[in-house]
């Protein structure tokens, strides 16, 4: 039997690898084998054979422990190899922790190779104020453990930590009553400001193509289009689940205490579950209790995750918005930084057009909104041939202005500022250029151009009599003198 396993590793990994790789063999007897010349293939009767009692039998679970141990030394060494050319080659790698198992095995790997300690990898954490109160607590704990402190970040205009503020601002319903507007205000947009506030210009993250098909393609390092390339790193991204656990395992990794309630991933209380649903597998002291397969299948470590949420569409929500296609598109970029479309840079100013006495198009947005991305295009070609002026107004820097001044709730908000002062919202989710036109026309005040006519008829008694007409011109008719 070793002869033979001998020969194999010979084959498949070269001499020098014999001893690493080949399974260790107990035996009681000696083993025949005898050679077959049919169809001139060697055979052996006994070698393969773990179920005759007189063969000997190899130790099946050390060689697959010691696989596995292979493994993960390889995908160790890869992930820290991944993370050595984002810390190093970069001058601003930044690692977006959402403390679930793959996250916290980068934080080892991050704190390991010393890159925590240095600052020269920074850890940003958004805190979207519906997170298990256990989540911050574990944050505070992994900082005190590795010796590091994280940037939060949370909804724009709210203190970090500041519930209370939140629901004031924004509404504690607000996931409840439009969740795609509470994902861009408590998670796109923090996430996308911390990174321009970090001055990122690689992002460290823990997807794996093991979490499903949406991300079964992705690979250690992507391109983000963002001023110029934005390097994103996956550096676990060919791990599995198995793997992750193994590795927290195996170094005994500091992890979320949720895993040993029955949680595989974390994200907010709201809407995530323990899978199976009555908790009965668990992460406990590193190891598994129950059947570890629920969690460990492919695509399964997010299955708790958005439980009874929907897209707009009615599709079934599997992503927060933060990573799907497009997200990160402008983050650093403004809207219609071109064109006809004028900007408006204070409130003041604002103020001042409302209270010009002149009709004006204003549409409130946010440039990460992806809605606000989308009509982009359209709104520049209309402002090209509109009859009133048009203007853009960042709300996500103003809220409290737009909600109470420019009938803004959500972005983007497209208004009519009338004559009068009073400001009338557009009303429709149809954003073409020829929709924002009839808009326009349906308020316009047009400044018509009146003509006196006068018409003189003599009769046969010689009475005169003087017709007046009024003309209405067009506006804008041409008028030859």
């Amino acid at each position: 039997m070793k002869a033979y396993a001998a020969a194999v590793a010979t084959v498949l990994f070269g001499a020098s690898a014999i001893s690493a790789f080949a399974p260790t063999t107990t035996s009681t007897r000696g083993i025949a084998t005898r050679a077959s010349s049919s169809n001139g293939v060697m055979q052996s009767s006994s070698a393969l054979s773990m179920a005759e009692e007189d063969a000997a039998v190899f130790d099946q679970e050390a060689y697959i422990a010691e696989s596995k141990a292979m493994r993960l030394k390889h995908l160790e060494e890869q992930a820290m190899f991944a993370l050595k050319i984002a810390v190093e080659n970069y001058g601003n790698a930044v690692f977006p922790n959402a403390l679930i198992a793959g996250d916290v095995v980068i934080t080892h790997l991050l704190h390991r190779m010393g890159y925590l300690k240095s600052g020269q990898a920074k850890v940003m954490v958004v805190d979207t104020f519906h997170l298990f109160p256990e989540t911050m607590e574990f944050l505070r704990e992994i900082e005190d453990y590795y010796g590091f402190k994280a940037e939060v970040f949370c909804a724009e205009g709210c203190p970090v930590g500041d519930k209370a503020a939140y629901d004031k601002k924004y509404g504690a319903n607000l996931w409840k009553e439009d969740i795609e507007q509470y994902d861009k205000v408590c998670k796109v947009e923090p996430f996308q400001r911390g990174l321009k506030t970090l001055n990122t210009d690689c992002m460290i993250n823990g997807r794996t193509r093991w979490q499903g098909f949406e991300r079964a393609w992705i690979d250690q390092f992507e391109n983000a289009p963002i001023g110029g390339g934005l390097a994103k790193c996956n550096p676990i991204a060919y791990w599995t689940l198995e793997d992750t656990f193994d590795y927290i395992a195996k170094y005994e990794v500091p992890h979320h205490p949720l895993h040993a309630k029955g949680y595989p991933s974390i994200g907010d209380a709201k809407d995530t579950i323990p899978i199976p649903e009555d908790g009965s597998t668990k992460f406990v002291n590193f190891k598994f209790e129950g059947d570890k397969t629920p969690w460990l299948d492919y695509a399964s470590e997010r299955k708790g995750r958005f439980v009874g949420l929907a897209n707009k569409d009615g599709s079934t929500k599997t992503e927060c918005g933060i990573h799907v296609a497009g997200a990160e598109q402008t983050f650093d970029r403004d809207l219609w930084e071109e064109g006809a479309v004028k900007n408006i840079a204070s409130t003041a100013e604002a103020e001042e057009i409302i209270k010009s006495g002149k009709e004006a198009i204003v549409a409130v947005y946010a440039p990460w909104c992806q809605f606000c991305q989308g009509m982009e295009d359209e709104f520049a070609k209309y402002a090209e041939s509109a009859g009133v002026p048009v203007y853009k107004f960042r709300g996500d820097e103003e809220r409290d202005f737009v909600q109470a001044n420019m009938n803004t709730v959500s972005f983007p908000t497209v208004n009519f500022i009338k004559s009068d002062g009073s400001v009338v919202k557009y009303d429709s989710e149809a954003r073409s250029a020829e929709d924002f036109a009839n808009f326009e026309k349906s308020l316009h005040k047009h400044k018509h151009i009146y003509i006196l006519s006068t018409t003189v008829a003599v009769t046969n008694n010689l009475s005169v009599t003087i017709i007046y007409r009024i003309i209405k011109l067009p506006p804008k008719l041409p008028i030859e003198s």
